[in-house]
Parts: C-alpha cells; sequence; structure tokens
C-alpha cells in the first residue's frame, strides 16, 4: 500500500482532505499533520511515498519542510500545494517541489496528481535509482552554454532573444524551462513546446531570478564525459523533435500532437543526462559497447544500470508534471508496442523520427518498429517522411 503524507497548518483544510479521500482509504495509507516538525517525525518512524506540502506556514515554512525531506528522503515524491502568490517563496519551492498545485486544487485534480505520482513509481524497480533521479532539481548543461546564459543574464541590459537561443540549444535548459513554464507556477492555460517560446513568455526578470538566484540550472563538470558527446545528445534530440513535430502535422494537421511531439523529441534523451551525471563511468562504457556490439544503447543501459534512458527520462519528467503524451514519448519512443495507445499519437511520430535520425540518411531503418508501423497502416508514408528528414538535414 502506498503511503501519504499530507501537511497544512490550517485543521479544516486537512478535515476536508480527511473527507474527500476518505474512500481511498483501502488504497492508500494516509497521515495529516499540522505542521512541518510533526511530519519529519512522522516520516522517521516510516517514509512516505509521496509528500504533499502547503508553502505558507508559521515556523518551518512549506520551502523548508521540502528542502529537509529532499534531504533525508531523496526517494520520496514532493507536491507544493498553496495558494502563496509571493514570487520569492515560489522560487524557493522551485529548488525542492516535483510538483506544484495551485489551492484552491480541484479534489479530483489532487487525487490525480498523487495517483499519477504512484504509476510513476513502477517505472523504475529500483529504489536506490530512483532516489537518484528524484533528487534532481535540474539537468547539468554544457559549459559552454551555462557560461553564456549566466554572462548574457549578469550583463547591464541582458536580450531576452539571446536569452531564448541559448535556452533553446541545451537540452538541460530546455527541460527545465519546459517544466517551469507549463507548472501551475505560472498558471497558463496552455502548454508551450518551445524551449525558445518559453522563455519568451517568463521575461527576463523571472529568468534572472530563477538562473541567479534559485540557481535553477547547472554545469556539467565531469572531465569523464566530454563536452561533444553531450553535445551530439542535444544535436540528435533536436533533430527528433524538429521531425517529429513535422511527421505529426503532415499526419494529422493537430497542433496540439504537434506540440506534443516537438517537445516529446526535444525530452527524448533526458535520461541519457541522468546517466552521464550520476553513471558517468557506466555512460562511457555504454557508448564503447554499442559501437562494438552494434547493440542498441538502450538495451546495453539496461544491462549497465538497470534501466534504460527511456524509463529513466520518462520518470523524471514525469516528476517534473509535464504532460502524458509526452512522457510516452520519451517513454516508449524506442519500443511503442509497450504503450497502451492504439492510435497515431505524438509517440507514433516521435518514434518514426527518432529511427530516421538515428539511420543518418540511409533509407533502412532498424530501429522502425515494423510491426507497430503496419498495424497503423503507415508503411507507405515511411518514405515521404525520410525525404522530409533529409531535408531537415540539409536545413
Amino acid at each position: 500500500m502506498m503511503r501519504v503524507i499530507f501537511v497544512d497548518d490550517e485543521p479544516n483544510i486537512l478535515n476536508g482532505l480527511k473527507r474527500i479521500l476518505r474512500p481511498l482509504r483501502n488504497e492508500w495509507q494516509m497521515a495529516f499533520e499540522t505542521d512541518g516538525n510533526a511530519a519529519l517525525d512522522t516520516l522517521g518512524e516510516a517514509p512516505c511515498d509521496v509528500i504533499v506540502s502547503d508553502m505558507k506556514m508559521p515556523g518551518m515554512d512549506g520551502a523548508a519542510f521540502l528542502s529537509k525531506v529532499r534531504e533525508k528522503y531523496p526517494e520520496s515524491i514532493r507536491i507544493a500545494l498553496s495558494g502563496e502568490t509571493d514570487s520569492n517563496m515560489i522560487y524557493r519551492c522551485v529548488q525542492h517541489a516535483h510538483l506544484y498545485l495551485a489551492k484552491p486544487c480541484d479534489a479530483d485534480m489532487l487525487i490525480s496528481a498523487v495517483k499519477r505520482a504512484f504509476t510513476l513509481r513502477d517505472l523504475l524497480g529500483d529504489d536506490t535509482l530512483k532516489g537518484v533521479v528524484a533528487n534532481m532539481s535540474s539537468l547539468p548543461s554544457l559549459p559552454e552554454q551555462y557560461e553564456k546564459i549566466m554572462q548574457e543574464l549578469q550583463s547591464e541590459d541582458p536580450s531576452l532573444q539571446k536569452v531564448a537561443a541559448i535556452v533553446e540549444s541545451d537540452v538541460a535548459m530546455s527541460a527545465k524551462i519546459l517544466q517551469l513554464v507549463n507548472s501551475a507556477f505560472f498558471g497558463l492555460a496552455r502548454h508551450l513546446s518551445s524551449p525558445a517560446e518559453a522563455a519568451m513568455y517568463l521575461g527576463v526578470d523571472v529568468l534572472k531570478s530563477l538562473v541567479l538566484t534559485t540557481g535553477v540550472f547547472s554545469q556539467f563538470d565531469d572531465a569523464r564525459v566530454s563536452p561533444a558527446t553531450l553535445k551530439s545528445i542535444w544535436n540528435h534530440s533536436a533533430q527528433v523533435g524538429a521531425l517529429a513535430k513535422k511527421i505529426a502535422l503532415a499526419h494529422t494537421g493537430d497542433k496540439l500532437i504537434g506540440d506534443y511531439a516537438l517537445m516529446g523529441g526535444l525530452l527524448s534523451n533526458v535520461g541519457k543526462l541522468v546517466i552521464a551525471t550520476n553513471f558517468p563511468e557506466q555512460f562511457a562504457e555504454i557508448a564503447l559497447k554499442a559501437g562494438a556490439d552494434e547493440r542498441p544503447e538502450w538495451e546495453i543501459e539496461r544491462e549497465s544500470v538497470g534501466h534504460s534512458h527511456t524509463e529513466i527520462g520518462a520518470y523524471l519528467i514525469g516528476l517534473w508534471g509535464l504532460p502524458n503524451p509526452v512522457i510516452e514519448c520519451v517513454a516508449f519512443h524506442h519500443e511503442p508496442m509497450d504503450c497502451v495507445d492504439a492510435g497515431f499519437t505524438a509517440l507514433t511520430a516521435v518514434h518514426i523520427a527518432t529511427s530516421i535520425i538515428d539511420a543518418q540518411g540511409s533509407d533502412s531503418l532498424p530501429g522502425l518498429n515494423a510491426d507497430y508501423v503496419d498495424a497503423l497502416g503507415l508503411s507507405e508514408k515511411i518514405p515521404d517522411w525520410v525525404k522530409m528528414g533529409n531535408e531537415l538535414d540539409d536545413d
């Protein structure tokens, strides 16, 4: 049975949660506490899978409480629930909460968020790996790009256009900005799929606070993984995202599916950054084995670290609250038949785009799941999409 703890200094809110969640008492083991210290004592008796905390509380506020939880119980999924509009509190919360829900929060939305957290935990069977991933508040950027954005934001008159271009050229910055701009922190009515568009929406002042004060970006400083390798990961992701969006729009004409395909392609390799950051030696060995054995990297990743970049990446962006269609793209872009959706989705576009980009201009697509494509009646369209991919390279 999954354990959940709810922390709020207002007894009426906790009593309301108890009433609403009573039908789930046979599925969840729940605890309700009115302050952070009492919640830490409860966690000391038995760690919880999911922690939902208010932000504005007397004594130890929500940000301080979640910071301690992150330090002591990194594997726990942390959800901030608050009507707090103070920007300083929000920026502090960014580093310690996986997901932010705004008060007043619809009961169905809260239940859905907790259930989704439970579902995500099934993606990774290794508790140690869950803790490693859950403890990551950001992904490391290329040192060159990190220095560029720091210099631009610290200049006398930073250019939003330049900042947006830098964000768009780095997969780690893109992932974090897309997480933030699509969260309840900023209350957007629609999802933004373009990192540059997301940066433009946030504006210079917010980005300066997030980057310079809160530290939402970090740089990769492990010499065991070369900047060229990291850059190749980003170039591959950018190509997959661009081609996936073209394929989705060409086949469906649906802008939302196109946006999800772009986001899913851009984030398809974030799991590789997690492996590179936390297991640099295995990361280097995986690349060598893949080249020598002529096997897919994701198969060797499972042998080396227990899971591939697909499950690891999906777990991370799921924790960060990105949309389910994007999580599916990341989780199943190499094995699309493992996904329950049977029709053409953003995943379909990302799988086909990944196969085309991986083939590097060849008409032979060894990474393409022919049975999956045939079942969707798409086989005859593949040559056109391969041509589309080759034209993308020419651009």
